[in-house]
C-alpha cells in the first residue's frame, strides 16, 4: 500500500523576483491553477513594487488564470516563524538570483528559472502585452515540466538536476555560471 503521506502531500513553492509584480506573480497563479492541488504557490520580491503590473493581471485573466488575492510582497513575509515552510524556491529573474536570499526554514530545493523581464519592455501597449504573453508561456512550460516530475521517487540530487534543467529550457536568460 502506498504511503499516503507522500502521495497526498501538498508542496509549498515560492517564486522570487526583485519587484514581485510580473514574472513571480504569474508563476504563482499558474502553479496554483495547474498544480491541481498538489502544490501551493506563493511569490515575493526582494524589493517589491507597490502593485502588481496590470499587464500581468491582463494576461493571466486572458488565459483564465486566477488573479484574486495577488499582491506584490516582500520575501521577508516568508522568513517569519509563522510563515509556511517552503519545499521549493525558484528565482525567475537574474537580479533576485544574484542577491543574498534569506535562509529559508526547512532547507527547500532551489533553482534559477530566469526569463526576460516583460515589464522592462518599452513601446506601445501591444508590444508590452506581447512580452507578458511570451513570459507567461515560458513560465507555464517550466511549471508544467516541474509539476509532472515524480518528486516522491527522485532523490535530492536527481531532483536538483531536473530543476536546473527546467531552468535552462526555452527562453532562459543567460545567467552568470556562479549563480546557476
Amino acid at each position: 500500500m502506498p504511503d499516503t503521506n507522500l502521495t497526498n502531500r501538498v508542496y509549498n513553492v515560492l517564486f522570487l523576483c526583485t519587484g514581485n509584480s510580473a514574472r513571480s506573480i504569474m508563476a504563482e497563479s499558474i502553479l496554483n491553477k495547474d498544480g491541481a492541488g498538489r502544490f501551493r504557490a506563493f511569490s515575493a520580491g526582494s524589493h517589491p513594487k507597490s502593485a502588481v503590473n496590470p499587464f500581468a493581471l491582463k494576461v493571466l485573466e486572458s488565459f483564465d488564470y486566477p488573479t484574486d488575492g495577488l499582491r506584490s510582497k516582500s520575501w521577508d513575509e516568508f522568513g517569519k516563524p509563522d510563515a509556511p515552510v517552503m519545499d521549493f524556491v525558484f528565482t525567475v529573474c537574474d537580479n533576485a538570483a544574484g542577491e543574498t536570499c534569506p535562509v529559508w526554514p526547512g532547507h527547500p530545493m532551489t533553482a534559477h528559472w530566469g526569463i526576460e523581464d516583460p515589464a522592462a519592455v518599452e513601446g506601445a501597449d501591444i508590444e508590452k502585452e506581447a512580452a507578458f504573453v511570451t513570459a507567461f508561456r515560458y513560465l507555464r512550460n517550466r511549471i508544467s515540466a516541474f509539476s509532472s516530475l515524480p518528486i516522491e521517487s527522485l532523490d535530492r540530487t536527481a531532483l536538483g538536476t531536473k530543476l536546473r534543467e527546467i531552468g535552462r529550457s526555452e527562453g532562459a536568460t543567460s545567467l552568470r555560471p556562479d549563480l546557476v
